[in-house]
């Protein structure tokens, strides 16, 4: 399945994607894609509900133009994998992390696919980052295998992960402070289950700044792959349902170039990953 939540924001109601026209609505039988929804096993007692009305064209409409909100309700927590992708920790100077390298970003930078992005006040290195997101089904800890940890998964999202680079490395080095900006994490269209996808580790990626590509990657050049971060993950902290994780960015962000290139007012970003749909996002200036 393919979820999506339509309509403004915080009043955006469930709905299944069926193709790039049609969805079904599912607001009749499900209150939102929340932490209540994926951690009740919710999501398996929805799909003989869509197979039915997918059979039904008087349950298709259309899209129209309206809102796509993220396609989940705000998580208990955002956490973030960094240079997880060896090409892109070469373009940083950094070396290739024996372990994965663990932040935070605040749940309240999760906006739409579509919404625009605003550069914080004081910022002059504002960046960007196609990225793979995983959204968790159910609450955890101490998995025992990478294979348990996938059963742990509820989907994959794409997300980019906006970052601020003077907050995250000249400000004490503190990531987090980089990353948690207002609207700096959307996400969406889509959340597409497991079953979506053939090989996640074989999605290209991409990501162009007012009609220029500036990255093209793959998750198969992943160092750990998602199923060994959710492992990795549940031995230090409890996972919640719902809750997401950014896996990663691969080579062509803004602080990669030389000089490096920052996002200004008025820029536009489009981004993609294969089976997960596009993003649009027009950059605004600081309030």
């Amino acid at each position: 399945m393919r979820l999506m939540r339509l309509g403004q924001p915080g009043a955006e109601r469930p709905v299944v994607r069926l193709d790039d026209t049609t969805y079904i609505d599912v607001s009749d039988v499900v209150t939102d894609y929340n932490e209540q929804f994926f951690g009740s096993g919710a999501l398996d007692r929805l799909r003989p509900v869509v197979a039915e009305r997918a059979a039904d064209p008087t349950q298709h409409k259309k899209f129209a133009g309206e809102r796509i909100g993220a396609p989940f309700a705000r998580p208990h927590q955002i956490l973030c994998i960094g240079l997880n992708y060896s090409d892109h920790a070469a373009e940083t100077g950094q070396q290739v992390p024996d372990e994965p390298i663990l932040f935070t970003k605040s749940p309240n930078a999760l906006i739409g696919p579509n919404d625009e992005v605003r550069i914080p006040r004081a910022s002059e290195k504002t960046d960007w980052e196609v990225e793979l997101g995983i959204v968790i089904g159910r609450r955890t800890s101490y998995l025992a295998s990478e294979s348990e940890a996938q059963d742990c998964i509820a989907g994959f999202v794409l997300v980019n992960d906006v970052s601020e680079r003077a907050f995250q490395t000249e400000r004490g080095g503190q990531w987090s402070k980089g990353k948690s900006c207002e609207t700096f994490n959307p996400a969406g269209p889509w959340l597409s289950t497991q079953d979506e996808i053939a090989d996640v580790l074989k999605l290209g990626m991409s990501l162009d700044v007012n009609g220029v590509r500036r990255q093209t990657g793959s998750t198969s050049t992943m160092i750990f792959n998602p199923y060994f971060i959710v492992h990795y993950l549940s031995q230090f902290l409890v996972l919640e349902p719902g809750d997401l994780i950014n896996t990663g960015t691969p080579p062509g962000v803004g602080l990669g170039f030389t000089p490096p290139i920052y996002l200004k007012p008025g820029d536009v970003m489009e981004l993609s990953i294969d089976g997960l749909g596009t993003q649009r996002q027009t950059v605004l200036a600081p309030r």
